[in-house]
């Protein structure tokens, strides 16, 4: 295809079609493992939106202020569904960002391009095809869970265009007699969520602060606690129980003591997110290659996960978790939590700022930080999505 049809790969100068760019820059979001949260839906939204936006944004004339509207759009169709599909029981198999993700991106995408409401009913309905995603990968520690991400992006990307070039999808996809919601078995509701109606779903979303499973988040801040209180020794500790809610107790990979063969198993595991906290005091990203710690990988085995109703029955408007820590020479050591913490604003910058100084160069990584800083005042959000990419040496 022409120029029309092309994108960039985040942090290469490599210029590839809309659909791969959606791809790679979904899949590489997801990466550290350390994105933004929406717990009602269980899904990380942002690293299925943002790549979105950024392929579709890259050949439009819309501004960074559409392009925020697009995206808190998204946001909240993807809270929406994502309460309406997940549970407990669904998200112990099926992936909600590779479920959630595409109906969210797509929404996002028909209002940066500004379909018409049949046209964006068709985007949202192809999306709602496209929605997929197993959690096999939790206990085996695969990359499925990265290229779900990326999957759900480039397939928004496609229920988008083709929705605008007047594909007809079926307008009950998602609530029908055969739609999504039959398919999870869900109860369709007798009035549809409003959007907005209440307090917006871009609201719950917490960056989190642990490179690591949502549900370890909390477990792991309160060992980070007791840990740095008490001054504890891994070899000090003869046992732990993490008392967490039923949501994360069940959730694949999480309740696994080991054995651990792969960094991802390790950073699903409370087990092991507890033992790393417990060990370091701190959540560096060298804590979770197990090879290289055994320390961990021996205290992790004297962890037990329970479930405790009362953080069960405030969840998911509060993820709690307590630790209690037994020593060698017998004393009980205890930290409760009643939610997780979230990464602030001023952490979450900086960890952009480190991530795109090393994947783009210093200077580059200024403008991108001044663009986002000024952004819903910037003429073409398309800038967005150049700064995001390396500058090509067009000398050779």
């Amino acid at each position: 295809g022409g120029s029309a049809h092309r994108g960039g790969s985040i942090g290469t100068s490599d210029v590839v079609s809309l659909h791969d760019g959606a791809l790679a820059n979904g899949t590489l979001s997801h990466g550290l493992v350390r994105d933004d949260m929406h717990v009602g839906s269980v899904s990380h939204l942002g690293t299925v939106l943002v790549p979105t936006l950024l392929a579709l944004a890259a050949h439009t004339r819309a501004s960074g202020k559409e392009f925020l509207t697009a995206l808190v759009g998204g946001y909240e169709v993807g809270g929406k569904v994502g309460r309406m599909i997940m549970d407990v029981e669904v998200s112990k198999v099926f992936r909600p960002t590779g479920t959630v993700g595409p109906i969210a991106a797509a929404a996002a995408g028909a209002k940066l391009l500004g379909l018409t409401p049949e046209q964006t009913t068709a985007a949202l309905a192809l999306a709602a095809n496209t929605a997929a995603g197993y959690n096999e990968w939790a206990g085996t520690g695969g990359s499925e869970m990265f290229f779900h991400n990326g999957l759900a992006a480039r397939s928004a990307v496609t229920a988008v265009q083709l929705a605008a070039e007047g594909a007809y999808v079926s307008p009950t996809a998602l609530d029908g007699d055969a739609g999504i919601l039959a398919a999870f078995r869900r109860p369709r509701p007798p009035v549809v969520p409003e959007l907005f109606a209440d307090r917006p779903e871009i609201l719950a979303v917490f960056f989190k602060p642990v490179p690591a499973c949502n549900f370890a988040q909390t477990p792991a801040q309160a060992a980070l606690a007791l840990a740095q209180r008490h001054r504890l020794r891994a070899t000090d500790i003869d046992s732990v129980v993490a008392r967490v809610t039923k949501a994360a107790a069940l959730y694949p990979g999480c309740d696994v003591s080991g054995p651990f063969e792969h960094i991802l198993q390790a950073k699903m595991s409370i087990h092991y997110n507890v033992a790393a906290a417990l060990a370091h005091g701190n959540f560096a990203e060298r804590n979770y290659v197990p090879q290289q710690n055994p320390e961990v990988l021996s205290l992790a085995k004297r962890v037990t996960v329970e479930i405790d109703p009362s953080f069960t029955s405030a969840f998911p408007a509060k993820q709690g978790a307590a630790i209690v820590v037994r020593t060698r020479d017998g004393k009980t050591l205890e930290q409760s939590l009643d939610n997780v913490e979230p990464t602030d604003p001023d952490g979450v910058h900086e960890r952009f700022f480190a991530a795109a100084s090393s994947a783009l160069g210093e200077t580059r990584a200024r403008e991108l930080d001044a663009l986002i800083g000024t952004f819903e005042s910037c003429a073409s959000a398309a800038e967005l999505a150049r700064l995001t990419c390396k500058e090509r040496d067009t000398t050779q």
